[in-house]
């Protein structure tokens, strides 16, 4: 069989994360619970920030950019999954699973960077406060966001490129619950070496570069808030960067914890129930997150509220 559209698949088997029956409505209802809050948490983010002038600033762009992109993960993968719990039918098209994993690719990618722009944000903040608003200026935030764009976007079109040119045989089933690209390129039964090549390149500039430099923006955070004399003052920068680093953190450790568990178990399954941690739990968190450590992001979602009672009270 030759590669690429040779293949003689019309779709792919997601086996999901479990195969007992009694589970499917546990699994349902908790999934779209938590892809509800996501939608919800992520979408009153995004209206604090645009609606109140207060947070107008670099690090709201961001964060509201941030909130965006948890959204746009999760419903690559979840709806898909919900709709094969509730249809007992959990086929995808060779088409559709292509797609999925570009999406996925795409978004978690942006993230990703999007995550190192954000450290780039707080190191201007906290050890050049005086050029901050110069540097930082409205062109470079948007330049900065479409760059990661940019990127994440040509990374994913060369890895669902590369999956093109793959067959696949009769084993089609997927051990997941959704079309994750390591999984896909382990069921081809044509050569992987190239693809396993650019996968593991990919991996080591692509999310090795951002996390480098998260790195080293928060070492040269740390040594100048330790400068700081007053305690008061410490405590005022780190604040500015606290809900930051631990998305950051919560974002890293859980991606390093799945792919070291599957390393170690040697397991799909036990894969696929750890990368719920970073394609759902993750993304739900971030607005909490934000949300309880900020007290702008508060003040901005009780100053909206309380006008949109007053509209309706006078309507």
């Amino acid at each position: 069989m030759g590669p690429g559209n040779d293949t003689q698949i019309s779709g792919f088997l997601l086996l999901g994360l479990s195969n007992d029956p009694e589970l499917q409505p546990l699994i349902f209802w908790l999934f779209l619970s938590m892809y509800l809050i996501t939608v919800f948490g992520n979408l009153l983010i995004i209206l604090a920030v645009s609606s109140d002038s207060h947070l107008h600033t670099p690090m709201y762009f961001f964060l509201a950019n941030l909130s965006f992109l948890d959204i746009c993960v999760t419903s690559t993968i979840i709806p898909k999954m919900l709709v094969n719990i509730q249809t007992q039918n959990n086929v995808i098209t060779y088409t559709g699973c292509i797609s999925q994993a570009f999406f996925f690719i795409h978004f978690a990618g942006w993230d990703d960077f999007l995550l190192a722009v954000m450290a780039y944000d707080r190191f201007l903040a906290i050890c050049q406060p005086l050029h901050y608003r110069v540097i930082m200026n409205p062109h470079l935030c948007g330049l900065l966001v479409l760059m990661s764009w940019l990127m994440s976007v040509l990374n994913s079109l060369l890895h669902s490129l590369m999956l093109l040119r793959l067959s696949f045989c009769t084993e089609v089933e997927l051990p997941h619950f959704f079309c994750e690209l390591h999984q896909m390129i382990q069921l081809a039964c044509s050569d992987t070496f190239l693809n396993d090549t650019v996968l593991y390149a990919s991996t080591v500039l692509l999310a090795g570069g951002p996390l480098a430099g998260i790195l080293y923006s928060y070492s040269k955070i740390i040594s100048s808030i330790h400068r700081i004399s007053s305690a008061q003052g410490k405590y005022k920068a780190f604040s500015t960067c606290a809900s930051h680093l631990s998305v950051v953190s919560l974002f890293y450790c859980t991606v390093l914890g799945v792919y070291l568990s599957s390393a170690v178990t040697r397991s799909s399954h036990a894969s696929a129930v750890a990368s719920v941690m970073y394609t759902v739990v993750t993304p739900m968190l971030n607005p909490f997150i934000y949300s309880l450590r900020n007290r702008d992001i508060k003040g901005a979602l009780i100053r909206f509220f309380r006008r949109a009672a007053i509209k309706a009270h006078l309507s």
